[in-house]
């Protein structure tokens, strides 16, 4: 995990978001004194940039009013805020009412480590997917954020995108397939086992796995799945039918992508699933991402070793 984007995916999502409010007059960006857009210049949609301070409930309360009124809102906000603290402004005024309001979430999973677990944001995956009528998109690499920024502007209801802190690994150019809400990209073959993973540090995770693995002669398919909800239902019950399925994220182990991978696959296509994530538990230590990652099993050596053990041990 040593090679890094040059741009972190939080500043690929506001110059992006830059770029489509200069073409699109309905688009707003509701932020939350969070500092992103300091010194931009919006040029002649400057009246469209509006920064509610620290009030998380109160800017997705506006975005929805903007929403209702035929606008486009972006509301910028810390994901441990937009999936607890906004969250019944999210579920009653966005999600029931299907209004399309954009909630970009920064700082995601353990990407504000060293701030401790209230910045922590491992429940936000499990909270926004059980909503209806919202999508959940966790972009792969900043390449796969800008592309998720402007096409959930032709989404009909609400979207949920998260995204980390700081540049983090960037998805191989052999791996670079093009970017379609909706659609898991599949980034390695394999024939005996397969995993699914989103977020950046995961898949850089999972990709390395792939490689250890078939240096023991054990096949290990990888898909990206940046598209939580809706879920690629029919992509993902083709690469895990007959295998075993590990899948990792930067998210408490349960609710979140695993947890959904799960319940498809019980319903349609029954397989062992073993689901990578922070055990259930606070992460009380501080440190960076990469570290605390680390420090909570999030890892390759966790792939490989679950991937072993379900096939049975090394081959």
């Amino acid at each position: 995990m040593t090679i890094h984007e040059e741009q972190s995916a939080r500043d690929a999502y506001r110059d992006a978001l830059v770029e489509l409010m200069a073409a699109d007059p309905t688009i707003y960006c509701i932020d939350t004194d969070t500092g992103l857009f300091s010194g931009v210049d919006f040029g002649a949609a400057a009246r469209r940039y509006v920064n509610l301070g620290i009030a998380e409930q109160n800017a997705v309360g506006v975005a929805a009013g903007l929403a209702a009124s035929g606008k486009q809102p972006f509301v910028n906000t810390m994901a441990a805020f937009a999936g607890t603290r906004a969250l019944e402004q999210v579920k009653i005024d966005v999600a029931y009412n299907r209004l399309p309001v954009r909630i970009v979430a920064t700082h995601g999973g353990l990407s504000a480590g060293h701030l401790g677990p209230t910045h922590h944001a491992l429940e936000d995956i499990a909270t926004m997917r059980v909503l209806p009528n919202m999508t959940v998109v966790v972009p792969g690499d900043a390449r796969q954020t800008r592309d998720a920024i402007r096409q959930a502007s032709g989404v009909r209801g609400p979207v949920y995108v998260r995204l980390g802190r700081k540049p983090a690994p960037a998805l191989p150019p052999s791996a670079r397939a093009p970017f379609r809400l909706g659609a898991a990209e599949h980034l390695r073959a394999g024939g005996d086992a397969v995993a699914f993973a989103c977020g950046a540090y995961p898949i850089a995770a999972a990709l390395a796995a792939h490689d250890a693995l078939g240096a023991e002669g054990i096949g290990l398919a990888v898909v990206n799945v940046h598209t939580v909800k809706p879920l690629d239902r029919d992509a993902i019950v083709a690469a895990a039918r007959g295998r075993p399925v590990v899948t990792i994220e930067d998210h408490w182990a349960h609710g979140g992508l695993g947890g959904a991978i799960a319940e498809l696959l019980s319903e349609i296509a029954p397989a062992r699933v073993h689901r990578i994530g922070l055990p259930d538990a606070f992460a009380a230590d501080a440190g960076d991402h990469p570290f605390l990652l680390e420090r909570y099993g999030i890892t390759a050596d966790a792939v490989t070793r679950a991937v072993r053990s379900m096939l049975g041990g090394a081959r």
